[in-house]
């Protein structure tokens, strides 16, 4: 269900409640846990939907590049598997509360995922409500930091044309709602 929608030459920003598995876009963002292996909430979704195959490429780069896990704001792109999209970018959020600068890797969670994508020569990229589940990050702040970065950060993309906001409730939409009018 798509509740709001802006334009900002030829780049669209939309806001639809529902399943992120099921966006048609180029690229879905999954807002993963350090370890890449899959887990609760959008991360463990995605996994599910997408199949074996993200979870291939997803240890394959944590014995390759990544031994440690993927840090705080950093982004990283594998296949779909078996969804609509083309691509998965895997970035992890912030934990609120003993995150010493939640905003600032918040705000790197959007802009890296964005440049990832467009370096990718993707046209459209879905993002969930990044760190807002299980790491705290409260809702009316990370609505405000993700349209402000993503508002920024497209400025400096070639490719992407669309970007959908995708969240589990209207209640959730409703703050990013605000930025859009």
């Amino acid at each position: 269900m798509m509740l709001d929608s802006m334009k900002k030459e030829n780049i669209k920003i939309h806001i639809l409640v529902g399943n992120i598995t099921t966006i048609n876009a180029e690229v879905i963002v999954n807002a993963a846990n350090y370890r890449l292996l899959g887990g609760g909430g959008v991360d463990g979704a995605i996994h599910k939907a997408g199949g074996s195959e993200i979870l291939k490429e997803c240890k394959y780069l944590r014995i390759t590049q990544y031994p440690d896990g993927l840090s705080v704001g950093e982004a990283i792109i594998t296949t779909a598997g078996n969804m609509k999209a083309k691509y998965v970018i895997h970035t992890v959020g912030p934990k609120y509360k003993s995150n010493p600068h939640p905003q600032e890797s918040l705000e790197y969670c959007y802009k890296n995922s964005l440049l990832l994508a467009d370096k990718h020569k993707c046209l459209s990229i879905a993002f969930p409500a990044i760190a807002t589940g299980i790491y705290g990050y409260p809702q009316n702040e990370a609505s405000e930091i993700a349209y402000n970065t993503v508002s920024s950060v497209l400025e400096e993309c070639k490719y992407i044309r669309d970007v959908i906001f995708v969240f589990y409730s209207k209640d959730d939409a409703q703050y990013l709602e605000n930025y859009l009018k």
